[in-house]
Parts: structure tokens; C-alpha cells; sequence
């Protein structure tokens, strides 16, 4: 059984989540800030991280890797249309932002496509969902029934795509495609904000109508 928890962090509160096993082995999903922090939650539940996972590397996202993928020697996955976003503060964003640290991390371990995914007992499927970010990716937990889909789906709303290389039309298709595809008690985890389920956004989100 899986357990994900939720952890919001940083000025713009990024959701980092841990997804545990029964044996507390876990993966880490976008740890954005606060990287002490996040190390600290996976130490006091004695958690074992196998990986850390980014569902896209604009700054928010990706602020911690470094730290958490050091302390743990644990290797980052990341889509490869984004790999240098995750070393360049031009591309993941950070440079815009006087008065926030510019985001430069070391190069990622893996890079992720679509189809299943195995990191140790954690079997999942990874979806390509462009849109927000050229390699935004969803985790898809079909056993668990819910996926963690980064700043692609939110609460009631969807991700932004005026940001350098967002496009609504390939954001709503990816949506339509690849997440609203999936069962409607589906949990939905976003990058910020509330989680939802697949058959709520059907319903009641404006943007999908």
C-alpha cells in the first residue's frame, strides 16, 4: 500500500510529495525548496529515498534537487526536452526573479519517456504531458489510483502556459489525452495547491469545458 504526502514549500509552495512503500522506501516528487526540510520529513519517518522524480524544471521544482540527490546519493529523472533547464537559470526561469537564488543544478541521472516506469518496488508509468513546460511528464499510479501531474492539472484551473515555450492548445490536449483519460476516482496531486480527482475537473473545472 502507498502512501504519498504532501509538503508545500518554498515562496511560491511547490508541492514536493514522498511516495513511501510499506518498508518506507520512497521517491521523491519535485523538491523545490526548503531542502533540509524535506530531508528531515524522510528522516524522522526513517524513509529510504530511491530517486527523485521532476515532473517538469522550472525553478519552483527543481530548487532542492541538488541537496537531497547529495545527501542521499540518489539519482534525478527528468524528460529530456527539459535537461538543460534543470542546470540553466535562464531556462528554468529563476534568473527573472531578483531577489530569488538562481537555480543551477548538477545534470540528471535518467531521462523519462512515455511507458512503464520501475525504480525498486515502485512500478508506475510516466505520461508526456506538454503544454506548461515542453517535458512536463505525469506519474501514473494505476494500483494506488492516483497520479501526480505537476502544473499541467489543478484544482479547478490549469497550468499557465504565457511562460517561455507554454502553449494552451498542446496543455489542453495533453489534458484530454492523458489525464482526463483516466478513471474518474482517480486522485489527481498538483504542483500547487489542493488534489483533486479526474472525475471532479470533468465536472466542475472551467477551463475544460
Amino acid at each position: 500500500m502507498l502512501k504519498i504526502r504532501t509538503y508545500p514549500l518554498g515562496p511560491i509552495q511547490t508541492n514536493c510529495y514522498i511516495i513511501e512503500d510499506s518498508e518506507g522506501q520512497c521517491l521523491v516528487v519535485d523538491p523545490g525548496e526548503e531542502g533540509s526540510k524535506i530531508i528531515e520529513k524522510i528522516e524522522t519517518r526513517n524513509g529510504k529515498p530511491l530517486a527523485i522524480l521532476l515532473t517538469h524544471a522550472h525553478f519552483d521544482h527543481i530548487g532542492a534537487v541538488d541537496e537531497v540527490r547529495n545527501h542521499y546519493s540518489i539519482p534525478v529523472y527528468i524528460h529530456r526536452e527539459e535537461q538543460y533547464w534543470l542546470m540553466n537559470p535562464d531556462l528554468n526561469g529563476s534568473s527573472r526573479y531578483p531577489g530569488l537564488p538562481l537555480v543551477a543544478n548538477k545534470a540528471a541521472d535518467h531521462f523519462l519517456q512515455d511507458g512503464p516506469l520501475k525504480i525498486g518496488p515502485f512500478q508506475f508509468e510516466v505520461r508526456h504531458t506538454p503544454g506548461h513546460s515542453p517535458g512536463s511528464v505525469s506519474f501514473v499510479f494505476t494500483d494506488a489510483q492516483f497520479a501526480v501531474v505537476g502544473d499541467t492539472l489543478f484544482k479547478q484551473s490549469i497550468g499557465r502556459t504565457d511562460l517561455p515555450n507554454g502553449d494552451t492548445n498542446t496543455l489542453l490536449n495533453s489534458i484530454q489525452g492523458k489525464l482526463l483519460s483516466l478513471p474518474d476516482n482517480f486522485k489527481v496531486y498538483p504542483g500547487h495547491g489542493l488534489a483533486t480527482t479526474v472525475g471532479d475537473e470533468k465536472v466542475s473545472n472551467p477551463f475544460l469545458k
